[in-house]
């Protein structure tokens, strides 16, 4: 939980617009109370038995993911792919060379 409130205070001092942090299942009403508590909008997908993915963020970010076919990360898209890892500030010409990859791929399969 120490790592998921360090993206807490990340996010409210700005270093980030949307935060993805997987954590154990039995902490999520806690994880559900703190974000409710600081008014932060979120959305948790359940990725196994034991583990969950929080979402959270600013509004505009979780609006957007609120319009993925998915949130099953090994089951996005090309293009939704490259739309989280940009929110989530991952370096953009990364993403588009990860982004032009992935068609690639695509094209070549």
């Amino acid at each position: 939980m120490n790592v998921f409130l360090h993206h807490i205070y990340e996010y409210q001092k700005g270093l980030r617009k949307l935060v993805l942090y997987t954590g154990c299942s039995t902490d999520r009403t806690a994880i559900i109370a703190r974000l409710e508590k600081h008014k932060i909008d979120y959305i948790i997908t359940q990725v196994s038995g034991k583990k969950i993915n929080v979402f959270f963020g600013s509004q505009e970010c979780i609006a957007v993911l609120q319009n993925f076919r998915t949130l099953e990360l090994d089951k996005i898209s090309d293009s939704e792919d490259f739309i989280l890892g940009v929110m989530l500030g991952y370096d953009v010409s990364l993403q588009c060379r990860r982004y032009v990859k992935r068609l690639e791929l695509i094209k070549a399969g």
